[in-house]
């Protein structure tokens, strides 16, 4: 019997309509909008691409957008200085750096620079931190993750006391992944290019979330009957049937793993459209609280 196939597109759509309405409700009440600031560096296809499908997001949401592209030889006090106009605009709400960022310029200190208030990506060392600790409360959690842990709950799978098994170790994904599942109560193993037997370790899993980068590495019979698979992996492979010469595939084989799992994520349309609804879900609440006045 084939798995369920975790639809991340429609979920996304249903999280977008919730947003929607909540930023209707923001301007009756208050007269205010959300406002989303990007600041993309350079001339990158791919993050060029990244904050267009962005704005187009908070385009359909009513969030205002804001931000240009800046050249990549921009200096580094250059770009503090932008992080720091946004973060004195009370216009917005959310401040995205889109990475990676050019590699003149320190990435650790320009995550640093944006408001704690308005870090909507989560990468701020005290949300990270406050993440990584027991009884303690992020302001925002970063958006992938988040869009994992989301999958789950509205999928109805139960994750409290479930062997919940993370492939990678990024601090984008791997990392904050498994301090959340943590925080659920799931036995967490966390996995590398250093684990000894990794199928063994990955065919323990109840839930298993691939984050490694490499295309189909996990196979088939790597996967424990009946396991939920939430597959963040996107990999372009050669296709000389595609228009495109290529297609995109998961971490996971997903043909084979669909055989054996209850449920798995699909690649394109499971984690990918979670991301960008994260990102406007954690804009929208930052605003609420700046609008309420709570001081965080």
């Amino acid at each position: 019997m084939s798995a369920q196939i975790i639809d991340g597109k429609a979920i996304a759509a249903v999280i977008r309509d919730e947003i929607k309405a909540e930023v209707e409700a923001m301007q009756t009440r208050y007269d205010r909008m959300p406002g989303l600031a990007a600041v993309l560096v350079g001339e990158r296809k791919d993050s060029q691409t990244y904050v267009r499908m962005k704005k187009r997001a908070c385009a359909e949401v009513g969030i205002a957008s804001y931000g240009d592209n800046l050249p990549a030889d921009i200096s580094q006090a250059e770009l503090l200085k932008v992080v720091q106009g946004f973060n004195a605009n009370p216009e917005v709400h959310g401040i995205l750096v889109q990475l990676p960022l050019p590699e003149h310029i320190d990435e650790e200190a320009i995550l640093g620079a944006v408001s704690l208030e308005k870090d909507v990506d989560g990468f701020h060392p005290l949300n990270i931190g406050r993440l990584s600790m027991k009884r303690r409360e992020p302001l925002f959690v970063p958006c992938t993750p988040k869009g994992c842990i989301e999958l789950l709950d509205r999928s109805g799978i139960e994750i409290e006391g479930k062997r919940a098994v993370v492939l990678g170790r990024s601090n984008i994904v791997g990392l904050p992944v498994a301090m959340l599942l943590l925080h659920r109560n799931a036995t967490l193993t966390i996995c590398h290019s250093r684990t000894k037997d990794l199928p063994g370790v990955v065919r323990q899993a109840d839930i298993l979330v691939a984050a490694v980068g490499r295309a189909e590495m996990v196979r088939g019979d790597w996967i424990k009957p009946g396991a939920v698979i939430i597959d963040v992996g996107v990999n372009a492979v050669d296709d000389p049937t595609s228009d495109k010469g290529y297609r995109l595939v998961g971490d996971v084989a997903f043909e084979e793993a669909k055989e054996v799992a209850s449920a798995i994520t699909p690649v394109p349309g499971g984690v990918g459209p979670m991301t960008i609804a994260m990102l406007l879900r954690n804009t929208v609440d930052s605003a609420k609280r700046a609008v309420a006045g709570v001081r965080v």
